[in-house]
């Protein structure tokens, strides 16, 4: 635990103190996010913050490559050495992006190009649980389903990010929960405490945190798509690598049944579950309004939560603390064994569901908005 604490600092140190560098390169470069009509920012800001995530996130990896007990997991070496090759493709995709403003199809071939290059360097999904059994997949569907995952992560969480520090703080929240959920089923399963997955999660925290000071309201500057998909890219192969290190064998038991299986597989999902949810309802009403889906607009979710009069710190926080609900909460549920376990549970949960919309679900009445200063997806 000491050396997954000492990455999660360094991937916070290097990030917070590359994204000044990085903001002071995308004023002289131009690399601005300029005030377009679906925009809720008032100002033009700097990208490039994905750049200082990436530095932070590879930094902590070649660091936990020469410590003493994460330098000793050659599969770990081997697989987050593709995933950080892949991560620095799906980041420079971005900032060409965020330089040039791509198209959407190019963009969509540059994160099929990084979900390639995971998979052709030997990280793939090995099996997927289905109700009552375990799947093994051949070739071909484990490059198609590992490449879906992936492209459908790093598009998801770029939907995310429209306010001052919301996709930050939700990825950053998420890892945090995969990160604890990873580790507590090693040392339970008594297994190896050195995993990709957890290497990959604690190091996705540590870059949150680092970028979170110059990202939450009033920004100074945005992660830019450089780091939406790096984010997306980063928490879908902490997932994909865990179906290749794990025996799935050993995760399963008579009481648990394929609980522990299943659960990695749903934490991205419920990490990313406001992201998911955003898209589907963007993909449903640009649709049936006879648009392409990948067309912007200024119905997001945020964009509601303003609209009903949240402050922008207001309407993140309440985001913050629902993705928390979410990714906690389904870790909680694969735990639970006994009836008065779900009791306590059930309990728990109405409780802060209830304080949850007493005391965020409204505005304060007279609370003043502030200039926002966020671009929208």
């Amino acid at each position: 635990m000491r050396e997954y604490l000492l990455v999660l600092l360094v991937a916070a140190a290097v990030t917070f103190l590359a994204s000044g560098v990085c903001r002071r390169i995308a004023l002289r470069t131009g690399a601005l996010a300029q005030v377009r009509d679906r925009d809720v920012h008032t100002v033009a800001m700097p990208y490039f913050g994905g750049v200082a995530m990436f530095a932070g996130v590879g930094a902590a990896i070649v660091l936990a490559w020469q410590l003493p007990f994460l330098g000793r997991q050659v599969l770990v070496q081997q697989d987050s050495l593709a995933v950080l090759i892949a991560a620095g493709v799906i980041c420079a995709v971005g900032v060409l992006d965020d330089l040039y403003d791509l198209s959407a199809l190019t963009k969509f071939a540059g994160q099929v190009l990084a979900a390639g290059i995971v998979v052709a360097l030997g990280v793939r999904m090995l099996w997927i649980p289905l109700p009552g059994q375990l799947v093994s997949l051949d070739f071909g569907a484990s490059v198609a389903i590992t490449v879906f995952f992936i492209v459908l992560c790093s598009n998801a969480v770029n939907f995310v990010d429209g306010l001052d520090g919301l996709a930050t703080g939700v990825v950053g929240i998420g890892a945090c929960a995969f990160f604890a959920y990873s580790y507590v089923l090693v040392v339970s399963q008594d297994l190896t405490r050195a995993t990709t997955s957890s290497l990959i999660t604690v190091a996705i925290a540590g870059a949150c945190l680092g970028f979170l000071p110059h990202n939450f309201f009033p920004a100074r500057m945005f992660m830019g798509d450089s780091g939406a998909m790096l984010l997306g890219l980063l928490l879908a192969a902490s997932t994909i690598s865990l179906t290749g290190q794990l025996d799935p064998s050993q995760l399963t038991d008579g009481q648990s049944g394929l609980m522990p299986l299943v659960l990695p597989l749903v934490l991205p999902l419920a990490i990313l579950s406001l992201p998911f949810l955003d898209l589907i309802m963007a993909f449903v009403r640009r649709t049936y309004a006879g648009r392409w889906w990948f067309l912007p607009d200024k119905q997001h979710l945020h964009h509601r939560l303003l609209e009903r009069g949240h402050s922008q710190r207001r309407a993140v926080l309440l985001m913050y603390i629902w993705s928390a609900l979410v990714s906690f909460g389904v870790i909680i549920l694969g735990l639970v064994r006994t009836d008065r376990q779900w009791q306590v549970v059930a309990v728990v949960l109405v409780i802060a569901v209830v304080l949850l919309l007493a005391t965020l679900g409204r505005p304060v009445r007279g609370e003043r908005r502030p200039r926002s200063t966020v671009g929208g997806a």
